[in-house]
């Protein structure tokens, strides 16, 4: 019998940062529409309170997972000792909020800050492989003893140059442990960068340890042209069993609406992002539409 796929959603669709008071007010509202899991971003470590959310989400039964926000300064790549060792703090410590929160996986651009670019030569590329996986490996030691995996996403190419393709995440993780550092795959950004998205699932395999989703232009999923039923087909041969998480972002905060380029409203409202997207997704299952 095949088990019953998971739905999430990303916070980031109403707001940033994420606060104790706009989680109260939005956690409830995702667990009625029927969400499983929702993503919990971390742009500061003190945005919000463990404590108070491990208690919030287990009453609602959503499962968390965290994601990393990686702003100006954020990188583990072509950059000074001091900016990797804060960034490999920041990082540390997301995972430690993921333990107190009962969150398995952290997800993001682990390696660079959004938005930053520089051409590089394929010999420049190996060594910037090197750096990362350099960077990453006492990070991904404190996830395994945390019992957590870092998931790590390749961007499209106007957001990053360091990681855009599956193929390329595979090569530069490659010797590090699986079993704490995986891939997370995004519909928007491989839209862009892979030539056929169940093929590159496919390619990602067992790595694949965390899913988002959106339409090709951050709307709801379905709204949009992708090979959904693909996807979801290349998901389940892989033997994925974690959520689907829609993310998407709100054009109403300034500085991650410019980071996103969200420059047009991309549904009726922030919720139908979620809502019919969640009702498009559970539909492809079988499992009829939630209701708003």
């Amino acid at each position: 019998m095949k088990q019953r796929r998971t739905y999430g959603v990303n916070t980031w669709i109403w707001c940033s940062p994420l606060t104790d008071e706009l989680l109260a007010e939005l956690a409830p509202r995702i667990a009625e529409w029927g969400f499983d899991a929702i993503e919990l971003p971390v742009e500061d470590i003190d945005d919000w309170d463990p404590k108070r959310t491990a208690r919030l989400l287990d009453s609602l039964g959503l499962t968390p997972t965290l994601v990393l926000a990686m702003g100006e300064g954020r990188d583990l790549v072509a950059a000074d000792s001091t900016t990797i060792d804060s960034t490999r703090d920041y990082m540390r410590r997301v995972i430690d909020l993921a333990h107190a929160v009962s969150a398995r996986v952290v997800a993001g651009p682990a390696y660079a800050s959004v938005g930053r670019t520089w051409r590089m030569s394929p010999t420049e590329r190996r060594g910037c492989y090197l750096q990362l996986r350099d960077g990453l490996a006492p990070v991904v030691e404190h996830a395994r003893q945390a019992g957590a995996v870092l998931a790590v996403e390749p961007l499209n190419r106007f957001e990053t140059s360091v990681l855009n393709t599956v193929d390329q995440a595979l090569e530069a993780l490659e010797s590090l442990p699986p079993e704490a550092c995986g891939l997370a795959l995004d519909t928007f950004h491989m839209n862009i960068e892979e030539r056929d998205l169940p093929a590159a699932v496919r390619r990602a395999g067992s790595r694949v340890a965390h899913v988002q989703v959106c339409a090709n232009d951050r709307g709801a999923p379905g709204a949009d042209h992708l090979d959904w039923r693909g996807f979801l087909a290349a998901l389940d041969e892989i033997g994925y069993g974690g959520p689907l998480n829609i993310e998407s972002f709100s054009g109403d905060n300034k500085t991650i609406a410019t980071a996103a380029s969200i420059w047009r409203p991309l549904a009726a409202d922030q919720d139908a992002i979620a809502v019919d997207g969640l009702a498009f997704l559970s539909g492809l299952d079988g499992e009829g539409a939630p209701m708003r």
